[in-house]
């Protein structure tokens, strides 16, 4: 069987959880390692630390594909001095690279983060609780001959599974002895770099990019969904606490109404709880809310903080069932290291 390497295992990952996809304050990609090298074996997880990188070594595996980046700012040295540092020279002097799929990964609405916790709790008609980006239609005249050509380098360009429509090709009469197509083909905004520079590599001039008044429903940040029948709030924390393995809930005051419309962030996401009360859900299930942010729920919706590792961990399972699925070739295999920072005391 040929040897996979680390770039096409990246590759594959951000064709699901596209880069582009990233916040602006985000470090998601391949961090550490040699893109060209085979892969041996895959440690999932959601933290590199020094533990994972040593369990990487002793499990052969010699690409960790973690879901948290850990490089977020530039080293100006590596002396072992922080906990990054030693972690980043471990994997160097063993030879093993680190990948991470971040808020790009949080940002799409199949098999990403969210949607991962909206099957734990067994969410339907889940939709993004705030889109990312809007729609553009790409317009362009090509020689007939030429049309599936274009068609073709378009789907290699861009992962044609996110796209929200099939290209369609209009014949437009005939100039000379050659017929002319013209080629539309809606795609998000956010890959309008990549739609641009097919274009310009195949030396097409006629062509046009025009906004459309409407969100991209499959990309944003959050998730909004109902649970099959509603639920008293103590059920609903009990079931969260159950489904998300969680020991510990931060909560709003219980208003004694039902919850049945439930909007949820995967790690930091209080930013959102102002669309999930425009949106009527009943209950934000995220994490890392601050004391004076509970405020802010005013008694119109259950916040419920169930911890940042707590709402994230099964990522792990996602990305190495992703992995496993897609790579026959080698073993990839989830941290037996527990790397959430927080510990409670019972």
């Amino acid at each position: 069987m040929p040897k996979v390497s680390i770039r096409q295992v990246c590759e594959y990952l951000e064709s699901i959880a596209p880069r582009a996809l990233q916040e602006s304050y985000d470090n998601a990609g391949l961090l550490v390692g040699d893109p060209e090298a085979p892969v041996e074996g895959v440690l999932v997880c959601l933290d590199s630390t020094e533990a994972v990188v040593e369990e990487a070594r002793e499990r052969g595996c010699n690409l960790i594909v973690a879901h948290h980046p850990i490089l977020f700012r530039g080293l100006k040295s590596l002396t072992g001095r922080t906990y990054v540092e030693r972690t980043v020279m471990r994997a160097l002097k063993a030879d093993i690279a680190i990948y991470a799929i971040h808020t790009n990964l949080d940002n799409v609405l199949h098999q990403g983060v969210n949607a991962r916790m909206a099957e734990r709790l067994g969410l339907l008609d889940t939709r993004i609780l705030a889109p990312k980006g809007g729609l553009l239609r790409l317009s362009v005249q090509v020689e007939g001959g030429t049309a599936r050509a274009l068609e073709d380098a378009l789907r290699e360009a861009l992962p044609t599974h996110h796209l929200p429509s099939q290209p369609s090709f209009v014949s437009i009469g005939v100039a000379g002895a050659e017929a002319r197509s013209r080629l539309e083909w809606t795609f998000p905004e956010v890959w309008r770099g990549a739609v641009e520079a097919v274009l310009h590599e195949r030396g097409l001039s006629d062509w046009t990019l025009h906004a459309l008044a409407q969100e991209n429903p499959h990309f944003g940040s959050g998730l909004l969904g109902r649970l099959p029948e509603p639920l008293s709030e103590t059920d609903f924390l009990a079931l969260l606490k159950e489904r998300m393995l969680t020991g510990c809930i931060r909560h709003t005051a219980l208003r004694g109404k039902a919850v049945h419309t439930v909007a949820l962030c995967g790690g930091s996401g209080s930013f959102l709880l102002p669309r999930a009360r425009a949106a009527h859900a009943d209950a934000f299930v995220t994490a890392d809310f601050k004391y004076h942010e509970f405020f802010d729920a005013e008694d119109r919706i259950l916040i419920a903080d169930i911890g940042h590792f707590e709402s994230e961990q099964f990522t792990m399972h996602l990305l190495q069932e992703l992995i496993s699925g897609k790579f026959p070739n080698f073993a990839a295999h989830l941290t037996k290291v527990n790397t959430n920072p927080v510990h409670y005391f019972p």
